[in-house]
């Protein structure tokens, strides 16, 4: 199969993107060792490691209804966000795992019926905005930094920024 590349596709078509990962994972009765214990509970991005299986069975549901894109499991997979569950330094393992997961179900949807689909790999706003002071820009951009090389490494085919509303954010 020769896979279209992602903007050839989207210069051709309407490329469909899966729906919300935070309101899917609420919506299952998770305990807090799925999280990895009451510290992690409600730390959706540690499912990447703890709960794969739940990760990929999402990336999986969205493709059975047609999607053409899935976006990672790593909206505050950044160590700017993971700090507040003391868990910064595993920034780069959970995009990294996040993205493999999404291409292995990605790269399986494909080989099914030879049509080219896409992982997306999703960076959120976090919870400090530099226009206001709350983080300097340096430091935000490092942090997105090792969020982008993680997902990359896994396989994303594009990055998703999403929800931001400070331009030095974005």
């Amino acid at each position: 199969m020769i896979r279209q590349p992602y903007l050839e596709a989207i210069a051709e078509r309407v490329v469909v993107f899966d729906g919300a990962f935070g309101t899917f994972i609420q919506g299952l009765d998770l305990s807090a060792d799925d999280f990895g214990g009451p510290s992690l509970e409600g730390c959706n991005e540690m499912l990447c490691l703890t709960r794969p299986d739940v990760i990929a069975q999402m990336h999986d549901d969205f493709y059975e209804v047609g999607v053409d894109a899935v976006e990672t499991a790593t909206f505050g997979a950044f160590s700017t966000v993971l700090v507040e569950y003391d868990v910064p330094e595993k920034a780069y393992e959970i995009n990294l795992a996040a993205a493999r997961i999404a291409r292995e179900v990605t790269s399986g949807w494909e080989a099914k019926d030879g049509r080219t689909r896409y992982v997306g790999g999703s960076i959120g706003p976090g919870t400090k905005l530099p226009s206001l002071g709350h983080i300097a820009f340096a430091e935000l951009r490092d942090v997105y930094e090792e969020q982008a090389r993680g997902l990359l490494d896994g396989g994303s085919d594009l990055l998703i920024i999403e929800t931001c509303f400070d331009l030095l954010q974005a």
